[in-house]
């Protein structure tokens, strides 16, 4: 053999051990992404799990730090505001497609802040709106589970117009409308019940999977990979130099 082939051989030879060492980095760091992300949705179940069982705090209490509350029980006096509802698309139920229904409440407190209401199947049509659940008027007292507004999607709603003509507006008018509806809260309310029977969601808005989902077994396969990269480039070739210097 040449001292060119041999230098092209050798060339060769580097160039595939650098590309097995990105790849081995590659897998690394996946295996290590994929575990944090199934930490940090173990730390949330967790979390979850314990908000829920606390006792109910007021709407100041949410004011205050609503973050370091959510999920937790919440009770609330108002009213409801019926010219200011929004649906909440892509949400399904059984299978079958609807929306979450968000009402505008005032606390008597003077706070301002949307109510799921839960879900509702939606309508023939693109431009018929659902049938949606009775709104008691007055002063009631809801309980639900507070959330942060942050997990509301944004753009992917309709409102619900006021009048005699009824139906859906286009989204751009709903972003239009949510935006001038003036409530500015940082959190929600999931409602789950209240001093009346019409208060109680058919479908209420339930809590979220409590599951580790698959991010740790992710995390074993990229470590596998890696391995593979390992046995195959470099433990595989060792033995088959050291049977050519045989």
């Amino acid at each position: 053999m040449s001292k060119d082939e041999v230098r092209n051989r050798e060339s060769y030879s580097l160039f595939k051990s650098l590309l097995a060492l990105i790849l081995i980095a590659g897998c690394i760091w996946a295996a290590q992404w994929q575990y944090h992300r199934g930490v940090d949705r173990h730390e949330r179940n967790n979390q979850i799990e314990a908000r829920a069982d606390l006792p109910a705090i007021t709407i100041a209490t949410a004011k205050a730090d609503a973050p370091s509350h959510e999920w937790r029980a919440i009770e609330a006096t108002g009213e409801f505001d019926s010219t200011r509802q929004i649906l909440l698309r892509n949400r399904y139920f059984e299978g079958k497609y609807g929306f979450e229904v968000l009402t505008a409440f005032t606390d008597q407190g003077g706070d301002e802040f949307w109510v799921d209401r839960g879900w509702v199947q939606a309508g023939a049509s693109a431009t018929i709106a659902p049938e949606l659940p009775a709104l008691p008027t007055g002063t009631v007292t809801i309980e639900g589970r507070l959330r942060l507004d942050r997990s509301l999607p944004q753009g992917k709603f309709f409102a619900i117009p006021t009048g005699d003509k009824g139906g859906l507006i286009s989204e751009a008018n709903a972003q239009a409308s949510n935006k001038e509806s003036g409530i500015n809260s940082t959190f929600y309310i999931d409602l789950l019940a209240g001093d009346q029977p019409e208060l109680t969601p058919t479908v209420p808005a339930a809590l979220p999977e409590l599951s580790d989902g698959p991010h740790f077994a992710y995390a074993l396969q990229w470590i596998i990979f890696g391995g593979l990269v390992v046995y195959g480039r470099f433990l595989i070739r060792r033995e088959v130099l050291s049977r050519e210097e045989l």
